[in-house]
């Protein structure tokens, strides 16, 4: 069993929802990256996105757009990240990863290298989200055949569209609470709720609300309504706050203790 499948399970036993953090690896460097996704895991986090730093980040708001503009300066890749995530198990980060990449990256790799190199390292989902379902179809493929999971997203839009979307789902569908680009919010869209319960009557499944989600009241906004909640941009501004603390070597735990405290807080 694919361990997003495995974790979901267990949560539903247990009456909880997933909590899903989101780094830009390489933010500020992949060693530091290592350490933090450890600290979600010591935090509660129940699986982690690994964010893939790229130079054109259409989904992303100003936020992880630096973040990556960062990682990209210390000519962070792809396979970087995934050796990253590997190193991160090491400390103790026994949990699902899901690589978070646009299409190009992945592209240039090539499918077979880059399929190989997500089983060899044991990343268990990806999410691709500038590749619409119509053109998935050879991606798909090879990751259903090597049992990774790739995750949809689906935003507001109409009954049929999320049906076609979400029929296919593997993992659990990614649910954009706004449209736009990620990035802290204060309110969600008026209709959210009714979005949120026509991908669950969908789905087969679990569902999980991201884009906008930063703090403890949020999160709880959704409990009952998700099987779980993405935050990424709300961590990713963490870790730019204490980037002083993190870049001295003197003072990095103390940084990485800031980060895993604000995720601790996420977790209801």
């Amino acid at each position: 069993m694919n361990r997003i499948d495995a974790t979901f399970e267990g949560l539903r036993r247990e009456g909880k929802s997933a909590l899903i953090p989101f780094l830009t690896i390489g933010d500020p460097d992949p060693a530091t990256s290592a350490e933090l996704i450890a600290a979600c895991a010591r935090a509660g986090a129940d699986m982690i996105e690994l964010g893939v730093p790229y130079s054109d980040p259409l989904a992303d708001g100003p936020v992880i757009q630096r973040a990556s503009e960062r990682a990209l300066a210390n000519r962070v890749t792809l396979e970087d990240v995934v050796r990253t995530a590997a190193e991160a198990r090491g400390l103790g980060a026994d949990i699902p990863y899901i690589l978070f990449s646009y299409y190009n990256p992945i592209l240039q790799y090539g499918f077979d290298r880059f399929i190989g190199l997500l089983n060899e390292h044991g990343i268990s989902g990806i999410i691709v989200p500038d590749l619409p379902m119509e053109e998935d179809g050879e991606l798909r493929a090879r990751t259903e055949e090597a049992g990774i999971h790739l995750i949809p997203l689906v935003a507001p839009t109409s009954r049929e569209r999320i049906s076609r979307i979400v029929a296919r789902a593997r993992g659990f569908v990614y649910c954009v609470s706004s449209l736009g680009v990620t990035g802290m919010r204060s309110a969600f869209h008026a209709s959210i709720d009714a979005f949120l319960a026509d991908v669950a009557e969908a789905s087969p499944v679990p569902i999980c609300v991201g884009f906008g989600i930063s703090n403890r009241e949020q999160v709880l906004g959704f409990r009952g309504k998700t099987d779980g909640v993405i935050v990424g941009s709300a961590i990713v501004r963490k870790i730019e706050e204490v980037l002083p603390l993190l870049r001295d070597p003197a003072t990095r735990a103390e940084g990485v203790r800031r980060v895993e405290d604000f995720i601790r807080s996420l977790r209801v």
